[in-house]
């Protein structure tokens, strides 16, 4: 039996096909929607309204930024900063030196900038401003109080034995805050306000914030695919990433890009490694609101025993994952969908099978084994199936962006943003008429590339589907 008919009874048996589809121009909006003034404000008063305690401080620097920048729309460059949230409407945003001339993007009304120094780089000026103490002090944080910190994250019970509560702040500012209050005040963790999967106030996006994300997302998928689509043997890695045409937007994660015959490190960043024929590739690319990320082969044709081991069975479980996700799923039965279908093979999902997304790239994940978090409108997920181990000198992925919507909130997309609805439902229709894929109609792709997976990259429109 020759490879030709090999690789066609494997893929028939499989209910996946590879086969010439082009990639349809959905269209990349240049204008990114800027969040209403009203919009920040509902923020503040759904975390005041959560939080329980009567002073509220988010911490935030260069790497942590997101729970700043959705409270404030100020996200530190260089520096670290401070939102300080209190009795009598007391709304400041401390910042350094560098800090106090990019506040200008505030967009918050009545949220005082106060320059704090000592959040400023190493070696500057630190004569201009009190300590970081005395500056909540002169905000009126003192003993006795309660004071709720949001962190970059929160620990669970089952990994934190300490005898304070476990705080992702840096200890200068915990340290502070806990000599101001005394022994009479506290000082306790109430990161789950925004970031817990169920009830957290950045586990669901309106629809201005889709709207952002929908032009975030489509960027940086096109940008991948310009990439998949340009990359040739005798390039470097550092000429086969400058293909994604990068417009200065936002970055959610540091540019990847890696080559070899051997493991593929996925994370790491493109060098001059001279790119050869029949090397594992793989790109990804995020944006504030939507990574993608497409991983295969540089060679042309098929590799029956690569599509029959690795490839179809992957489609067939990304295909799962897009027909379980919707409204009222359980996150569990996500995982489970994904982990029945590649049970018979030799590799399974390294993380979460998808999480929850939004400025920063991962924000956490109801898709757990036995996870009861059920899916809920204005979610935003990350389709994030990293199959391994792959095997040297293999790779495979296929990571896009989708929102979660009722429909009262796809009404009021298609109302406020046509555009962006008419992008979105010619995706659905995408992957249902040519990928073979059935979304719901609850389900909106965000991606430029939605499910399209070309697994050899010198063929870049011949992908997967569904027979």
């Amino acid at each position: 039996m020759s490879d030709t008919q090999k690789s066609s009874q494997s893929i028939g048996e499989s209910g996946v096909s590879l086969r010439p589809l082009p990639l349809p121009d959905f269209g990349v909006p240049d204008k990114r929607p800027e969040l209403p003034e009203a919009e920040y404000e509902n923020r503040i008063d759904a975390l005041r309204a959560s939080a329980g305690t009567e002073w509220i401080v988010v911490y935030g620097d260069r790497e942590h930024f997101a729970n700043l920048a959705y409270l404030t729309c100020f996200d530190p460059r260089f520096e670290e900063a401070v939102l300080v949230l209190g009795p009598g409407d007391v709304r400041c945003l401390l910042v350094g030196n560098e800090g106090l001339g990019y506040s200008s993007v505030v967009v918050v009304p009545r949220l005082d900038i106060v320059l704090c120094q000592s959040l400023s780089l190493m070696g500057q000026d630190r004569s201009n401003s009190p300590s970081l103490r005395q500056c909540l002090a002169d905000m009126g944080i003192g003993s006795g109080d309660r004071v709720g910190v949001v962190g970059w994250k929160y620990f669970s019970e089952e990994e934190w034995e300490g005898s304070s509560p476990g705080i992702a702040v840096p200890a200068f500012l915990l340290d502070s805050l806990r000599d101001l209050v005394s022994s009479e005040g506290t000082v306790e963790d109430i990161t789950l306000a925004l970031l817990d999967p169920e009830h957290g106030l950045r586990s669901r996006a309106c629809a201005d914030q889709i709207a952002a994300f929908e032009w975030a997302a489509s960027r940086a998928t096109r940008a991948v695919m310009r990439i998949v689509a340009g990359t040739r043997p005798g390039m470097t890695e550092l000429e086969a990433s400058s293909r994604m045409g990068y417009q200065g937007e936002p970055l959610s994660a540091h540019v990847m890009f890696a080559s070899g015959n051997g493991e593929i490190v996925g994370l790491r960043s493109p060098t001059a490694r001279t790119i050869r024929e029949r090397d594992a590739v793989t790109a990804a690319i995020g944006y504030w609101g939507g990574l993608g990320c497409r991983a295969g082969i540089l060679r042309s044709g098929d590799d029956p025993d690569f599509t029959r081991e690795l490839g179809a069975p992957y489609f067939r479980a990304i295909a799962a994952w897009y027909e379980t996700v919707d409204i009222g799923t359980k996150g569990g039965e996500v995982s489970e969908a994904v982990e029945n279908t590649l049970a018979p093979t030799s590799f399974r999902s390294m993380l979460n099978p998808g999480h929850l997304t939004h400025l920063d790239e991962w924000v956490n994940s109801p898709i757990v084994k036995n996870g009861t978090v059920p899916i809920a409108s204005g979610m935003a997920y990350q389709c994030d199936i990293i199959p391994t181990p792959a095997g040297p000198g293999r790779a495979l992925n296929c990571e896009d962006p989708v929102v979660i919507a009722d429909a009262d909130l796809r009404s009021e997309l298609a109302n406020r943003y046509p555009d962006v609805w008419e992008r979105i439902v010619s995706r659905q229709r995408f992957m249902r008429d040519e990928i073979g894929i059935r979304v719901a109609d609850g389900l909106l792709p965000l991606s430029s590339s939605p499910a399209y997976l070309p697994p050899f990259w010198l063929d870049h429109d011949h992908v997967y589907v569904r027979l």
